[in-house]
């Protein structure tokens, strides 16, 4: 038997899923947020890289859906569905939505991190999926990985070292 664990990258407005004993990792959140949504008794886990809160904000053509809160729930709970996890039984964990950069405008637009998160809880309201961990906001960068099998989310934060959820 091969117990050789994996561990599978997610881009920037990008989306992946995993089964245990492998790993799913994603970097670069700022901004950003990272949303795990995971299966704890069918070991299969989802990560998307969110980078803005409302695909209204897309540009015409064609649309990424991992780039936004509102399409990227959606289809990641598809895609998990779709491979096995139960829609009743998915748990969530967050983490990023930092404030990068300090406006004096007061602009809400310039909120990006915030939002993000606001836009992400709604959409994981509106599936009736529970977060049970969360690490956002501030303003630092974060890298974070996920293990399906202990539902571990491994956080490394710029300046402030590593934590677990």
């Amino acid at each position: 038997m091969n117990n050789l664990q994996q561990i599978v990258r997610v881009g920037i407005a990008d989306m992946n899923i995993v089964k245990a004993p492998n790993l799913i990792r994603t970097s670069g959140l700022g901004s950003c947020v990272g949303v795990v949504v995971y299966d704890p008794y069918q070991q299969i886990a989802g990560l998307a890289h969110i980078m803005l809160p409302d695909s209204s904000l897309a540009k015409n053509g064609s649309m990424t859906a991992a780039k936004y809160a509102d399409t990227a729930v959606n289809e990641l709970v598809a895609c998990l569905v779709k491979h096995g996890a139960r829609k009743t039984a998915l748990k969530a964990k967050i983490a990023g939505g930092a404030q990068m950069f300090q406006f004096s405008s007061g602009n809400e637009l310039m909120r990006i991190g915030p939002r993000n998160v606001e836009a992400v809880k709604k959409q994981l309201a509106s599936f009736h999926i529970e977060i049970v961990g969360e690490d956002v906001g501030g303003n630092n960068g974060r890298t974070i990985e996920f293990d399906p099998k202990t539902y571990l989310l491994h956080i490394k934060t710029v300046n402030r070292g590593i934590t677990y959820l």
